[in-house]
């Protein structure tokens, strides 16, 4: 179970953000145990109309686990609320909130490196581990 996340800003400058299903999810973190979603919805809808907003509680204390997850529609809505919270000025509760993507893309030379010495076949191309049925023979 997690009770906190941890948004790393130093790694996050070298990959790129991706875009869920539905728009740009923005991870925050240091949200105060007795933050209302209601007051959180107001601070974030400054940046652009708010989709969609995740604050997950513990289920034993009843208290706010310390991260919130936040989806806008726009990507410049999103790096919005992330550049005001990198300059310290996104606070709720008297505490600073920390923002950054929640998915972001590996840099290309990690993902070249995942993919380097992986056979390039397609599902077609591979031999059958048994035989086909009867009637599929040919």
């Amino acid at each position: 179970m997690v009770d906190a996340m941890e948004v790393d800003a130093a790694s996050s400058s070298t990959r790129q953000p991706a875009e869920s299903i539905e728009g740009w999810v923005v991870a925050l973190t240091n949200v105060h145990e007795e933050a209302a979603e209601e007051d959180l919805q107001d601070l974030l809808a400054d940046f652009g109309p708010v989709r969609n907003l995740q604050l997950n509680l513990d289920r034993r204390t009843g208290y706010v686990k310390g991260y919130a997850l936040c989806e806008y529609a726009k990507r410049q809505e999103a790096e919005a609320c992330i550049e005001q919270a990198k300059r310290q000025e996104l606070k709720l509760l008297g505490q600073t909130l920390q923002a950054d993507f929640a998915f972001v893309q590996p840099p290309v030379e990690v993902r070249e490196k995942e993919t380097e010495g992986r056979p390039k076949s397609s599902r077609r191309e591979r031999s059958r581990e048994r035989s086909q049925s009867p009637g599929r023979r040919g």
